[in-house]
């Protein structure tokens, strides 16, 4: 009996270790895919607007929206269109991906140092019905946030605090709470506008480097854009939420018809780049000419986040 009892201990205590150190490493892997996603949470921003849902993280603008179409051919076919998919488009699958999907890459050559890239997946979700993404991004592909974003998304593991309201009273900025005033409103996620205020865009970045091509990708869109031209580029000195950094100042005339529908005649843009809160942000505020500029030379919105300093 001892050695039978042993051999029977042995094999208990092995199995309650091999369980154990399963039990261990599957604690260790939701941790560390807690931890993954927790990082991706901190940056990512969200908001819903009349069925579809807007994101940002990276610099990267994403929108998500269902079809209540069967994932066929004919369906497909329609909300192609939808979306200026065009035949000769090539429609891949992402084996990735583990739902039935075809993934369509669009790659623009807008200028010699910007490059649009717009992907789009359309995707048969659990009821059979059409899930659409859309990943735009100037200067890289973002495959990788493509693998980590639509298996959230689509299993609605993205936490109410990555949601923003439609509502502009009080929004937040980077970890903290503004009150604005006037008539402001959502111009996009993470894209405010205050009229005859000013307007500002943001968004929260893994690394510096990130946010700094975010901010040039924005600034060299600007120099391409038709309309009008940069008359004035030069680097200046401000304060950015309390924090003492530089900003690239950017004067921009419009021609006569273009300034005729804005009502002003040109806009100044501060490109800013900067760690705030332990985020790195990359952030543009504008205001044109005809706004109610302060003693200060700002507007009321940019005031609240950025001073320029006396001289």
């Amino acid at each position: 009996m001892y050695p039978s009892f042993q051999k029977q201990t042995y094999c208990t205590l092995t199995t309650i270790m091999k369980k154990n150190i399963t039990l261990v490493l599957l604690l260790f892997i939701t941790l560390t895919s807690y931890a993954q996603n927790d990082s991706i949470f901190n940056r990512l921003k969200a908001i819903e607007n009349n069925g579809l849902t807007f994101y940002d993280i990276d610099g990267v603008q994403i929108s998500y929206q269902i079809f209540n179409e069967n994932f066929s051919e004919k369906n497909l076919k329609k909300i192609y269109r939808k979306y200026s998919i065009k035949k000769n488009n090539p429609k891949v699958k992402d084996s990735i991906i583990s739902y039935k999907n075809f993934k369509v890459t669009k790659i623009d050559k807008i200028s010699e140092t910007t490059t649009q890239y717009d992907v789009y997946y359309f995707i048969e979700n659990s009821v059979n019905s059409v899930s659409v993404f859309w990943f735009g991004s100037c200067n890289s592909d973002t495959n990788d946030l493509e693998h980590q974003i639509i298996p959230l998304v689509v299993n609605n593991q993205i936490p109410e605090t990555c949601f923003v309201s439609t509502e502009t009273d009080k929004i937040d900025f980077i970890g903290r709470e503004l009150e604005l005033k006037g008539n402001c409103y959502w111009a996009n996620i993470n894209n405010i506008q205050c009229p005859y205020n000013g307007q500002m865009n943001w968004s929260i970045h893994k690394t510096k480097e990130s946010a700094d091509k975010s901010n040039q990708h924005q600034l060299d869109l600007i120099k391409i854009k038709k309309g009008g031209k940069v008359i004035n580029e030069e680097d200046v000195e401000i304060l950015f939420e309390e924090v003492p950094t530089k900003a690239k100042k950017v004067t921009y005339d419009f021609n006569g018809v273009v300034s005729a529908i804005a009502g002003g005649d040109n806009l100044t843009i501060y490109y800013v780049s900067e760690k705030i809160r332990n985020n790195y942000v990359s952030c543009v505020l504008s205001f044109w000419n005809n706004d109610n500029i302060t003693t200060n030379g700002l507007t009321p919105l940019l005031e609240v986040v950025m001073k320029i300093p006396e001289k």
